[in-house]
């Protein structure tokens, strides 16, 4: 199996190892953001966080499964990341901006730390978006569409 996963990455395009790289780096994004959040006056409590870093472990392995070249796993990573955790970024500052927040005064009146997370939960965003772009590439759907000799838990037994 290991063989399998490095065989896959050496012939990964890179289109696919830069997407898997803005994947990771949206993931330390949103770790980064929710350690800063611990600085606020409004921290988050311990269950909260335990609960945000086993998503983003889990995503870090779906991400890391990318290397397998499967496109199943591309298009839960799309799906997953891309748009349901995007939107959850989203939600929050489109809501604020509906009531009537106003950027100009938030970025007069906002403390260190909120223009730490304003500035990460950003470059989270910019790197999903790039990351997806470069997820569908025309050189990554190649690799993720191409056939593959069928493997050892591929095989379908033969006749009897």
């Amino acid at each position: 199996m290991e063989t399998l996963v490095r065989d896959a990455h050496a012939d990964a395009p890179p289109a696919v190892t830069m997407s898997i790289a803005l994947w990771f780096t949206a993931i330390g994004c949103g770790i980064a953001e929710s350690l800063v959040h611990l600085l606020t006056p409004d921290p988050p409590a311990p269950a909260a966080l335990a609960a945000r870093y086993l998503i983003y472990a889990a995503l870090a392995l779906l991400v890391m499964a990318l290397h397998s070249g499967r496109n199943a796993v591309r298009w839960a990573v799309a799906g997953l990341l891309g748009v349901i955790g995007t939107a959850s970024l989203l939600v929050e500052p489109v809501r604020w901006l509906a009531a009537g927040g106003s950027i100009p005064d938030f970025l007069a009146a906002a403390t260190g730390s909120q223009l730490v997370i304003v500035t990460l939960r950003a470059v989270h965003v910019l790197a999903v978006a790039a990351a997806l772009v470069a997820l569908f590439r025309p050189a990554a759907s190649r690799w993720f569409t191409r056939e593959r000799p069928a493997g050892p838990t591929d095989r379908r037994p033969g006749p009897a």
